[in-house]
């Protein structure tokens, strides 16, 4: 039985990260498919998060292309991009809540935003998203009220509240504990499995990249360039590449 052929949501070409004169990664060629979830890895200050930054909208890159489907994304104006965003959700590293609203409140503001929904049914929409997350009747909680875990679990909520096509994660699992990054891991795969929404994770952490990587790229900082792509436990099984493997298994002898 033949496996349906892969379909880029977003391709990578030839893509440049600078900060003026600086070069932090060149020459970066990789597709993320649809209902991946494609990890950026690689060591601190590899440029993970600035690669993401460009995914969303937030920097330009200093060459290059990234392309949503047919949509050359920076080529693009800025109406087009950001109707390419409004299907896309964002967790950010802290989570990013706003303390002085409940999670309900949290919930409620891109929906109140940018839709016509009623009162009622944006109850019903934030009900249901802290449910999917496993925050069912949490809604009238603050954020100051919930441990670190759950904070994440409600800044997932917030960012599906659009129902987007791909969710963006900024270390997910960064000041969380085993216990709670490994929860945090579940629901990441539970939701793709569930909703089959394009998911980009930009993590270091391998017990996470090995749990729910079906893609990745590595960013070498010593060479400033990608020199691996695919999923990672293949990787590991395949590379001949020293750097490469003394990230993903953190020096261990096998």
């Amino acid at each position: 039985m033949k496996t349906a052929a892969k379909e880029a949501h977003i391709s990578v070409r030839h893509l440049t990260m600078a900060y003026g004169d600086f070069v932090v990664m060149r020459d970066l060629t990789f597709d993320i498919n649809r209902g991946d979830i494609f990890i950026i890895m690689g060591g601190s200050g590899c440029g993970k998060s600035t690669l993401m930054r460009i995914l969303i909208g937030l920097k330009p890159p200093a060459k290059g292309k990234v392309w949503y489907g047919e949509v050359d994304f920076w080529g693009a104006d800025p109406q087009t991009r950001d109707q390419i965003m409004r299907r896309a959700g964002v967790m950010y590293q802290s989570g990013a809540l706003w303390s002085s609203m409940t999670l309900a409140e949290n919930i409620s503001l891109p929906l109140e935003t940018y839709t016509d929904l009623t009162t009622d049914q944006i109850r019903e929409v934030v009900a249901w998203k802290l449910a999917l997350v496993g925050l069912a009747g949490f809604e009238e909680f603050y954020p100051a009220e919930i441990s670190g875990g759950m904070q994440k679990r409600a800044g997932i909520a917030r960012a599906m509240a659009l129902d987007p096509e791909i969710l963006f994660f900024d270390e997910p699992s960064a000041g969380l504990d085993p216990v709670s990054a490994r929860r945090l891991d579940d629901l990441i795969l539970e939701l793709n499995d569930s909703l089959s929404t394009t998911m980009v994770v930009v993590t270091h952490e391998l017990a996470s990249i090995f749990a729910i990587g079906s893609n990745a790229v590595f960013l070498d900082s010593s060479t400033r360039t990608m020199t691996a792509a695919g999923n990672p436990k293949q990787l590991l099984a395949d590379t001949h590449d020293p750097t490469l493997r003394l990230f993903l298994t953190r020096g261990e002898k096998s």
